[in-house]
């Protein structure tokens, strides 16, 4: 069970990164939502509505909740670069996902977002200097991150959960 919950294991920061890390980071950030779109883009309505595992959200869930989290992300991030410091709130995903945006709908609407705001991300990231990465913001729910653990926290959420819809892809040969 913690395979299919954990993927890709759980995350853990790389810290002192190079600039040529950043910018493998960069280029990640570019093509995450092309690789969310190719994985789910096949899929039927009702493999959507699968679960990724048992007592797990389904596949379109993930899908809005990736277009979520990354809003949050990038607002959170631009907060660190523009405050000093700042607080930023968690929120409670789990009712964020029973809300009728994630029901009714359709994920593709989620996956352009995806699409778009990782672009813009991209290309704030593309401008920020070296010490840019050593701001911060404080997190009610992880703590004090840096901006270049925020980057790496991004980047890993996103392939920890595409990694769970690929995953169920495979177990169920679609």
């Amino acid at each position: 069970m913690e395979l299919l919950k954990y993927p890709i294991g759980k995350f853990t920061a790389v810290e002192n990164r190079t600039e040529e890390a950043r910018q493998e980071s960069i280029r990640i950030m570019k093509q995450l939502a092309a690789e969310l779109r190719e994985a789910v883009g096949p899929l039927t309505s009702e493999q959507l509505d699968t679960p990724y595992r048992p007592g797990g959200w389904t596949v379109s869930q993930v899908v809005h909740h990736l277009a979520d989290t990354g809003m949050y992300a990038y607002l959170r991030f631009k907060r660190g670069l523009t405050e000093e410091a700042p607080q930023v709130p968690s929120y409670r995903q789990d009712l964020w996902a029973e809300q009728s945006d994630y029901s009714d709908e359709p994920a593709e609407s989620s996956l352009q977002l995806v699409e778009l705001l990782n672009r813009r991300f991209a290309t704030l990231l593309t401008s920020l200097k070296p010490g840019d990465y050593d701001r911060s913001f404080v997190s009610a729910g992880l703590g004090t991150l840096t901006l270049d653990a925020a980057i790496q926290r991004y980047i890993w959420h996103s392939r920890h959960h595409l990694a769970q819809i690929t995953s169920l892809i495979r177990r169920n040969g679609w």
